[in-house]
């Protein structure tokens, strides 16, 4: 290599160092100038907001929602923040405090091992790739749960475990981020008050005589449950009982009547113990 070919290559390199030191102040002042000034308010919203992003609060993550606030948004929305949270962005304010109505997943599904099954999966441990097998999936119930464990996979709290073949949550680690409630397939995860102890897992709304056939305790829509209701919380809606939450005592009773024993009180609880006590 001559003399004149070295030269050349030092110039480019000086030609291109400069190039980009030039280029580099250039975006240096720019940042500077168009810089956007965050709201400290915003910052300390953001910073307490606990950054799960699961959306539970209807925004589609906690920088999103923090931006809300400073809106007018209600500052009751975190339910995996709860109570502590909202009382801590609503100080911040200078506002009252809201309650949070805190929420947890619920599974409207208890069939599991107890529904039957058109044939055995052998695929992925994944509920949308056994529903995409032939005929919606081995469950021969439309709306039973599958049982491969999507929701417990993307669950960041261990509140959900497969049980007899159905998924089930446990409402004391669940911290309502609605995560399984979107990833389930089968749109059978609900989102309940944490308060509400009687529930109905089933979400089948098939007739009857139907349901007899492949599962061992689903809604048959017999609706003594609806006409034993003190409260009127409970109807049967296209042949499926389910409660209004916002009407329901906890009592129990419909517990006590439902002849297949689907109706569950996690609280332990029935109405003739109630009474006695």
């Amino acid at each position: 290599m001559n003399n004149i070919d070295i030269s050349i290559i030092i110039y480019s390199v000086a030609v291109l160092g400069a190039l980009g030191a030039l280029f580099g102040i250039a975006l240096a002042v720019a940042a500077k100038k168009f810089a956007v000034e965050k709201d400290p308010l915003y910052e300390a919203i953001a910073g307490i907001l606990p950054g799960a992003n699961c959306g539970a609060c209807g925004y589609p993550g906690c920088p999103s929602y923090a931006s809300a606030i400073l809106s007018g948004a209600p500052t009751n929305k975190c339910i995996p923040g709860g109570d502590s949270t909202a009382a801590e962005i609503a100080d911040i304010l200078g506002i009252d405090a809201e309650d949070v109505t805190e929420m947890v997943a619920f599974v409207r599904c208890s069939g599991g091992n107890k529904a039957e099954r058109k044939y055995d999966y052998s695929g992925i441990d994944d509920c949308a790739a056994a529903m995409s097998m032939p005929d919606g999936g081995p469950v021969t119930c439309s709306k039973g749960c599958l049982g491969y464990g999507s929701c417990v996979k993307v669950c960041n709290y261990d509140a959900i475990e497969i049980v007899d073949g159905a998924a089930k949550v446990d409402r004391d680690l669940c911290k309502g981020c609605m995560m399984c409630v979107s990833t389930c397939p089968r749109g059978i995860i609900e989102m309940v008050p944490l308060t509400a102890q009687v529930k109905i897992p089933c979400s089948s709304t098939d007739k009857g005589a139907a349901v007899r056939k492949y599962c061992q305790t689903g809604c048959i829509a017999c609706r003594l449950c609806e006409k034993n209701c003190p409260h009127d919380a409970v109807k049967v809606t296209d042949n499926l009982a389910v409660i209004d939450y916002d009407k329901c005592q906890n009592c129990g009773i419909c517990v006590t009547k439902c002849p297949r024993k689907l109706i569950i009180n996690e609280n332990g609880v029935v109405a003739a113990q109630q009474k006695a006590s």
